[in-house]
């Protein structure tokens, strides 16, 4: 398929079409296609790599103003591993616009988590090559950064099962977790959570999900416990 109908539905002008032509095609296709002027998408991956790492790693910082360096490294190499990177990349169907060596196609190489992952990182320092970091960051502010303010990583910082090894420390001590107020309006909804230990309440906190909810009042108890 065409890659420029693909940035067409992303709504993005790429400059210079070669290279988001060049983001699409896998080392598989160019050893086939001796004969012609085609290069792999393998440079254009480590410069996305380091973009995406970039964006991301400013993002955590701006959000999560009371979040440690150690948690927010924790954060960001699950956002930015390739089962997270292959999901992004099958979200936008970047596996129909692949160009693969015929080898490759036949076993699957559209579906292969390393290539999407590979071809996510190399749209991105595509993107960024042609229009700068600025576009780069709108594009992930658009198809990254809302799955994790709505918590899709939080098991990355599973701070419940932290606190219920904890508690599994000490005899007769048991948890749960009480969604105690729903405010805000429905598309942009907020709840709030208790860690409830023994009948007591020891750690209370707010997410855009129920989920998040409990795990910010899981490390307010491990942080106070």
């Amino acid at each position: 398929m065409d890659v420029g109908q693909l940035a067409k539905q992303l709504n993005i002008n790429f400059k210079d079409q070669s290279i988001i032509q060049q983001a699409f095609t896998h080392s598989s296709y160019v050893n086939e296609h001796r004969n012609t002027v085609v290069t792999d998408n393998e440079r254009l991956e480590f410069l996305g790599d380091a973009v995406l790492e970039l964006g991301v790693s400013q993002y955590l910082f701006r959000e999560n103003k009371e979040m440690p360096e150690g948690e927010m490294t924790k954060l960001r190499a699950s956002i930015v591993c390739e089962p997270s990177l292959m999901n992004f990349a099958t979200e936008l169907n970047f596996g129909e616009y692949l160009l693969l060596g015929k080898g490759e196609e036949q076993t699957g190489g559209r579906q292969r988590p390393a290539i999407l992952a590979d071809v996510f990182e190399a749209f991105l320092g595509a993107l960024y090559l042609d229009q700068g970091f600025n576009e780069a960051l709108n594009f992930l502010e658009v198809h990254v950064f809302p799955k994790i303010s709505t918590g899709a990583f939080s098991h990355a910082m599973d701070y419940k099962s932290q606190l219920q090894e904890l508690i599994q420390q000490s005899k007769n001590q048991s948890i749960e977790y009480k969604i105690v107020e729903e405010k805000g309006p429905s598309h942009n909804r907020e709840f709030v959570s208790q860690a409830i230990i023994k009948g007591n309440v020891a750690g209370e906190g707010t997410g855009k999900t129920k989920k998040e909810a409990e795990q910010r009042a899981a490390k307010y108890a491990l942080d106070h416990f």
